[in-house]
């Protein structure tokens, strides 16, 4: 289902929560939804569902002819403000699933354990409402992890994923991944086949939910769900997006009931101003209070997706034949890096950074890599946070070698790397770094032309770079010209 314009809900109407969200799509094929049972038990338990919600079961537990939920591969995809009530919404249900399928098993996890304790806190509360109450055998707290036992068998678990939860288990039949903006894909390899050999009658489910992340965030396995939702790829999972209008003023009041559809009725002014105050910092509050992601914002340096589309894993993206290498400092000096560009098996030019290291490292590390690979091109900009590192890398790097860019040739960099970012091709195997540096990196204007802007971006580019001067370096070889592509 296509996404569709935010549209503020009104007071004397229910709207439609694919006209109200930001985004929201979803697998077609639904026959039946299990929500109906849920949200009947509920109301016999004390448990109630605001409209939005209820539409949101409806979808998240539809199934069809096969009697698989359609969202039992991709899994369930939320990007939520703070304080709409998507925490209670899953708890609600899953404690209502619990109760009408004896022995479901379910694992909740967050990046902090500081958040899975709060989440646990709550779902107590939950469990002990005077008709809840009876379903619930233990409630047990150790460690740093917490469950919640039901008389038939049914089990909630909770744990914080920085302590290394949630690796080990399985016939898990629903997984939560809280705070996924801070969740990598390795993270979630490792956990993801604790679902393989779910028992629940509809297959295993599997929730993502989070706010925007910052750009330093390890947020690919979350920004890379988002993309594909919105590039109409997502054929078997759920995707929905509330927030504020992009571009609009962070302090306006107008947008609330776009970005919180529990406002005014759940979560009131005070409780809005409340969460303002407390996140005074006007970007936290564009992320976490408002829902707006970096690339909404207009900031970014390509188009939203492009890079994440790069990842293969099937063709396991390596370099094939000839290897360039670009070398990065990083704004503060803190923090060299090495970046690698070649043609990959599928013939797209592959960026990858090979090493990362102190400034003082770099020249030794530059000279190994360059004669381990038979680099044919070594390059590095001459001005900038790097230039002090050019007269060491000439003792050690041959001459042929070597590249000091000048400014002219950064800027040749920097739209040679969009250009094929953009839509010639381009691979990468989703390294954290790298990622991270891309999500902050913005392009900076230099006459009619641009660079990459690393004092305007916000988190360290320096990998970004490196691998940018790397492919700039490649194109200059004989061999292969990376214009050639663009043309």
């Amino acid at each position: 289902m296509a996404a569709r314009p935010a549209q503020p809900r009104t007071a004397t109407s229910t709207p439609r929560l694919s006209e109200y969200a930001r985004h929201f799509s979803y697998p077609g094929g639904i026959k039946k939804t299990v929500f109906t049972r849920v949200e009947a038990k509920g109301r016999e338990l004390g448990l109630g569902f605001d409209w939005w919600q209820s539409q949101l079961g409806t979808v998240c537990l539809g199934y069809g002819a096969d009697g698989k939920y359609v969202a039992t591969v991709g899994g369930i995809g939320l990007s939520i403000p703070r304080q709409v009530g998507k925490t209670y919404f899953v708890l609600a249900l899953l404690v209502i699933m619990c109760i009408l399928f004896p022995g479901l098993q379910v694992v909740w996890t967050a990046h902090h354990l500081r958040t899975s304790t709060k989440t646990f806190t709550t779902l107590r509360g939950i469990c002990r409402r005077k008709k809840v109450a009876p379903h619930i055998k233990a409630m047990r707290a150790a460690n740093g992890e917490q469950q919640v036992e039901f008389n038939n068998g049914s089990m909630i678990m909770f744990g914080a994923r920085s302590r290394g939860f949630g690796r080990g288990f399985d016939e898990i039949d629903v997984e939560v991944f809280d705070e996924a903006q801070i969740l990598d894909t390795k993270s979630l390899e490792d956990m993801i086949a604790a679902t393989n050999q779910a028992r629940h009658e509809h297959g295993a489910l599997i929730f993502f939910m989070g706010t925007p992340p910052r750009p330093p965030d390890p947020s690919e396995a979350f920004t890379a769900r988002r993309a594909k939702a919105l590039a109409g790829k997502a054929k078997n999972a759920i995707w929905l997006e509330i927030g504020a209008e992009p571009g609009s003023h962070p302090d306006d009041r107008s947008q609330w009931p776009t970005m919180n559809p529990s406002f005014p009725t759940r979560t009131p002014a005070e409780s809005m101003e409340r969460l303002r105050e407390n996140l005074a910092d006007e970007d936290s509050w564009n992320r976490e209070g408002r829902g707006i992601w970096d690339d909404d914002d207009g900031g970014g340096y390509f188009t939203p997706g492009k890079w994440v589309a790069g990842y293969d894993p099937k063709v396991k993206s390596r370099i094939v034949g000839d290897l360039a290498l670009g070398v990065a400092v990083s704004v503060d000096r803190k923090r060299a890096v090495i970046g690698a560009a070649g043609r990959n098996e599928a013939g797209s030019v592959h960026f990858e950074p090979v090493w990362f290291g102190s400034p003082a490292a770099c020249p030794a590390e530059a000279k190994r890599l360059a004669e381990k690979h038979s680099a044919v091109a070594v390059a590095i900009a001459g001005a900038g946070p790097g230039a002090d590192l050019v007269p060491s890398l000439e003792l050690v790097v041959p001459g042929s070698v070597l590249r000091v860019m000048k400014t002219d040739d950064e800027k040749t960099a920097a739209g040679e790397v969009y250009d094929l970012v953009e839509g010639v091709g381009h691979a990468h195997l989703d390294d954290a770094d790298l990622n991270a540096a891309v999500r902050a990196a913005v392009r900076k204007d230099v006459g009619d032309r641009f660079v990459i802007g690393r004092r305007k971006s916000s988190a360290d580019v320096s990998a970004f770079e490196a691998v940018a001067y790397a492919a700039w370096a490649l194109g200059r070889h004989k061999t292969y010209n990376v214009l050639d592509s663009v043309l």
